[in-house]
């Protein structure tokens, strides 16, 4: 119950680091309610990620944070520029990619040489 709980969070703090800084970028303002509704299509693709691989049942693996990467960005991508009508450039996408791969994977590289193999 332990992996799960910090691996949740830690995949959800991955996602509100990388809007964080994004807004930070860009001098979108540091408003919570800014953050929440620019993290919001990741935090929802995020879930989705958890669902659609069954995150629970190993949320350490390696294998299972490269699935919910996926489908995060993926579902991220599509959410965020079919429902909630913002940019996905190019640029963007690639920078996204690299951020959340780095962060939703390299967490659990880290962890699994802490804690052991799952």
């Amino acid at each position: 119950m332990k992996r799960l709980a910090v691996s949740a969070i830690a995949d959800v703090a991955v996602i509100v680091v990388f809007v964080a800084i994004g807004r930070g970028e860009h001098n979108s303002g540091n408003s919570i309610v800014g953050l929440l509704e620019t993290a919001a299509p990741f935090l929802i693709a995020l879930a989705i990620g958890w669902l659609a691989t069954r995150g629970w049942q190993n949320p350490t693996g390696v294998g299972r944070g490269l699935g919910i990467w996926l489908v995060t960005i993926l579902a991220g991508m599509n959410l965020r520029h079919y429902v909630f009508n913002d940019g996905t450039a190019a640029a963007f996408i690639i920078v996204a990619s690299a951020f959340t791969l780095g962060g939703l994977v390299g967490w659990r590289v880290a962890a699994q040489r802490i804690w052991g193999r799952s």
